[in-house]
């Protein structure tokens, strides 16, 4: 069993003017790093097998945030990125709806607004199959993957054994620099862990870890 810890990158410069960024390539914003650093903190105790990112500023500097201090060094996969959203990229929800106002009611009930870019199966099929060949790669590790809110939905709906669409239909995007949680089990993603619960699941981990590392206790006498 592979452990992939999943993060959203920090706040960018167009999440905070709330634009839909694609593949566009954008920057974090003062606060997006401080979030950076807040997952680095959060993770200063876990031990990581690798690190692995998007190949977008966003998300590399996200990741090179939790990798700096570490022997790791981030590996960028272009199939982490985010949904390429077409002739979309840039615009608001305002703008968009304006502009595209039959197609944004298709995205508001769950499907692609764009007619360019990419499809929510196609995103899916790709970070799928990027996030099982990182597992393969790993096999029993623990590994992080920083990515955006749509991979990483992609990937939980993957692990429920529900469609992409219907996902997106009942949770909404994860936080910037939220962390979860899936395991890969004999090429199947499962085990789906939320942020709440996985404070306790990262201690109770380091601590087998340890006694692992350890060995089994001495006989008193």
């Amino acid at each position: 069993m592979t452990t992939i810890l999943l993060a959203r990158h920090g706040e960018s410069d167009w999440n905070r003017a709330k634009r839909w960024q694609g593949f566009t390539d954008r920057p974090l914003t003062e606060l997006g790093r401080r979030q950076a650093q807040e997952l680095a903190d959060r993770l200063a105790g876990t031990e990581l097998d690798a690190i692995y990112a998007s190949d977008l500023r966003r998300a590399v500097e996200t990741a090179n945030a939790v990798a700096r201090g570490r022997t790791l060094e981030v590996q960028k996969t272009p199939d982490l990125r985010e949904v390429d959203v077409g002739e979309w990229s840039g615009l608001t929800r305002a703008e968009a709806e304006e502009q595209f106002p039959e197609a944004y009611a298709r995205w508001l009930q769950g499907g692609e607004g764009w007619d360019d870019g990419e499809t929510y199966e196609e995103l899916g099929a790709r970070v799928v199959r990027a996030i099982k060949e990182i597992a393969a790669k790993h096999d029993n590790g623990r590994v992080l993957v920083v990515a955006h809110g749509g991979p990483i939905r992609a990937i939980h709906a993957s692990a429920l054994g529900v469609d992409v669409h219907t996902y997106r239909r009942i949770q909404r995007v994860e936080p910037n620099a939220t962390l979860s949680a899936v395991c890969v089990v004999d090429g199947r993603l499962t085990e789906l862990c939320r942020t709440e619960d996985l404070d306790e699941f990262l201690i109770s981990d380091q601590q087998r870890r340890r006694e692992t590392a350890l060995g089994p206790p001495t006989p008193a006498g």
